[in-house]
């Protein structure tokens, strides 16, 4: 059975919001979540982006059951990834083992605030390959130095680790970053139901491995006051990564989405309440083999009667899977 899980968006809410749906989440069933990691909402129409570790920290305390997740941190310009492997294990021990840690190589909309340029894909990969192996050093205990080709560490230790550090979740898009989740990490994260992803993943050491996917949502009563919120908040989402990844802010998504349609976007977000509409748009993903779903409703003001709704029709829907 596919475990599906719930959003804290931080570009469409404020902290104490976040925190306040999230628990709500947990009460609604939901079997896991997951947050995202921002410095700048992807639009100006969402308005948002609280520091997600301390939003993080929060729910981690506010909450009993639900599993934390980061979707995704990038632990090579905003954060050194010393500084993450401090961040993550501090938030294993506040959740009581409930969180996974999940890497990505990073957008250009959130990582350019500290400067230095942003690096080709390649170069972002081969960082976040180093990276992940010093998070794994400092999990491992002990005083740590490391100089490599991107990082260098200078006699770091965490001094408060969990017994079970995080597992460590990577992001992927393509066959390199297939094979260092593969080799890497505990866990395979995607936004695309692509089963080239699960086969490389697999092929790459990731077999039994969990599988995260992401699937937005526009719940309402009124599907078109749905479909319009979708495209007012999230047309970027058709970007594609290879773009999306690229931007330097939300002026530059207002200027690449200015012709994507509101059909367009209906086309591709299961908008209104049609319970078999989120079912048939999971079901890919099942498909291709992940073994985990996080949904995100769209709209920061309408997340109280996503779980509502959620709770009532959604999940026992989707358990059928």
């Amino acid at each position: 059975m596919v475990q599906i899980g719930y959003t804290m968006m931080t570009e469409q809410a404020g902290p104490r919001e976040l925190v306040e749906q999230v628990v709500r989440a947990e009460q609604a069933g939901f079997d896991f979540s997951v947050t995202s990691d921002h410095y700048f909402p992807w639009l100006d129409s969402q308005g948002h982006a609280p520091y997600a570790w301390s939003v993080l920290g929060a729910a981690a305390l506010a909450t009993e059951r639900i599993p934390l997740m980061t979707y995704v941190t990038c632990p090579t310009t905003r954060y050194h990834p010393a500084v993450v492997a401090q961040k993550a294990a501090t938030l294993q021990l506040l959740s009581q083992g409930r969180f996974r840690l999940g890497l990505g190589s990073g957008e250009r909309l959130n990582e350019h605030v500290v400067g230095g340029g942003w690096p080709a894909a390649h170069v972002r990969l081969d960082k976040l390959e180093e990276a992940v192996g010093i998070i794994r050093s400092l999990f491992g205990g002990g005083d740590v130095n490391h100089h490599g080709v991107h990082f260098d560490v200078e006699n770091a230790r965490l001094f408060d680790l969990p017994d079970t550090p995080p597992p460590i979740g990577v992001a992927v898009s393509g066959d390199h970053s297939c094979e260092i989740a593969g080799h890497l990490a505990d866990l395979m994260i995607a936004t695309e139901p692509e089963p080239a992803l699960t086969s490389a993943f697999d092929r790459h050491g990731g077999t039994g491995k969990p599988k995260v996917g992401q699937l937005p949502v526009c719940y309402d009563t009124d599907r078109d006051a749905a479909i319009a919120r979708a495209h007012d908040q999230f047309r970027w989402f058709g970007g594609g990564w290879p773009v999306n990844s690229e931007l330097p802010g939300p002026a530059a998504f207002e200027s690449a989405t200015q012709f994507v349609r509101p059909e367009d976007v209906a086309g591709s977000i299961p908008c209104g309440d049609d319970v078999e509409s989120v079912v048939e748009a999971v079901r890919p993903f099942v498909d291709a083999g992940f073994t985990e779903v996080a949904l995100v409703q769209i709209g920061g003001d309408h997340q109280e009667p996503f779980t509502d709704w959620a709770e009532k029709k959604l999940l026992p829907a989707l358990r059928e899977l």
